[in-house]
């Protein structure tokens, strides 16, 4: 449960990140229409992706605790890719958000990092699947 919880918060930030990217650009280019004059100020997008991810951060990390400490092998065969590309997310999101308290990441250096730490993810939940299933 606490994974697909971790999972939900994460994908609710990439998805943050897609509406901050948008936008960014949007007012980057001088074109602030359409639904971008109903979105909050840049700042409040900004804190309620970091607040996912904070909280979707420690859902992961406890998953990945539990995980290491209630399975008996959780490097084997039938978990390793999920394992591993989980620790990869882990990682990722572990080195945005001591960025983002230690040197003000912020704007696309965020959103780039948080968009790769979903795909990571979502490689764990959904790849290794489709790997143990159709290629192997």
């Amino acid at each position: 449960m606490i994974s697909v919880v971790a999972y939900s918060l994460i994908m609710l930030g990439a998805i943050q990140a897609l509406l901050l990217a948008y936008q960014d650009y949007s007012i980057r280019t001088h074109n602030p229409g359409g639904f971008i004059r109903y979105l909050p100020p840049m700042h409040d997008m900004e804190t309620l992706l970091f607040q996912f991810l904070g909280f979707g951060f420690v859902c992961l990390s406890a998953s990945l605790l539990t995980g290491f400490l209630f399975l008996e092998d959780i490097f084997a065969q039938h978990l390793v890719h999920k394992t591993a590309l989980s620790i990869a997310a882990w990682f990722i999101l572990a080195v945005l958000l001591f960025g983002r308290f230690q040197f003000g990441w912020r704007g696309k250096t965020a959103i780039r990092w948080t968009l790769s730490a979903f795909a990571f993810l979502m490689l764990a939940y959904f790849g290794s699947k489709l790997v143990l299933e159709f290629i192997l």
